[in-house]
């Protein structure tokens, strides 16, 4: 896994590598925050909420690695999933690179992977400024979710 400074540069969020220096946050602690800690060094609320989605996509990737301790709910802001039901609107967005298959016949792999890469990028800094989270890419299409992790009442209109 790469350290906390790159993985925060490709969330978009390097700027903020100094307070977690500063505040001695590593991958062994990056769990354990919540959004008051977060607020604490000083991070605004959308860099709060990308952080907080991207460490609920660390926990559901690590899951079946990691022991139930390290997940363990530290706090009730933290955006974990819930062993009780709970009504939520959630609005599923996936977008699709238009011409893909001509693209891919009349450029090098090379130059297609960056082009598809640059889209993903754009599209992931686009969808998380709204307050979205990018589930899944799929090829040259993305599956993203408005209202999950984080419930917003808007999730429909962002």
């Amino acid at each position: 896994m790469p350290d906390i400074a790159a993985w925060l540069q490709s969330l978009g969020l390097g700027k903020y590598v100094p307070e977690f220096e500063r505040n001695e946050i590593d991958f062994e602690a990056l769990p354990h925050l919540t959004q008051s800690m977060l607020a604490e060094i000083g991070l605004p609320i959308g860099p709060r909420a990308k952080l907080l989605a991207a460490i609920a996509e660390l926990r559901s990737s690590a899951s079946s690695h990691a022991t139930s301790k390290q997940v363990a709910r530290q706090d009730a802001d933290l955006p974990v999933s819930r062993p009780e039901a709970e009504r939520r609107q959630i609005t599923v967005m996936f977008c699709d690179l238009v011409e893909s298959t001509r693209l891919a016949a009349s450029l090098d792999p090379e130059d297609l992977g960056l082009l598809i890469a640059a889209y993903q990028n754009a599209s992931r800094t686009i969808i998380t400024r709204y307050g979205g989270h990018v589930a899944r890419y799929l090829g040259d299409g993305i599956l993203a979710y408005f209202g999950w992790p984080l419930a917003h009442e808007d999730a429909a209109e962002r």
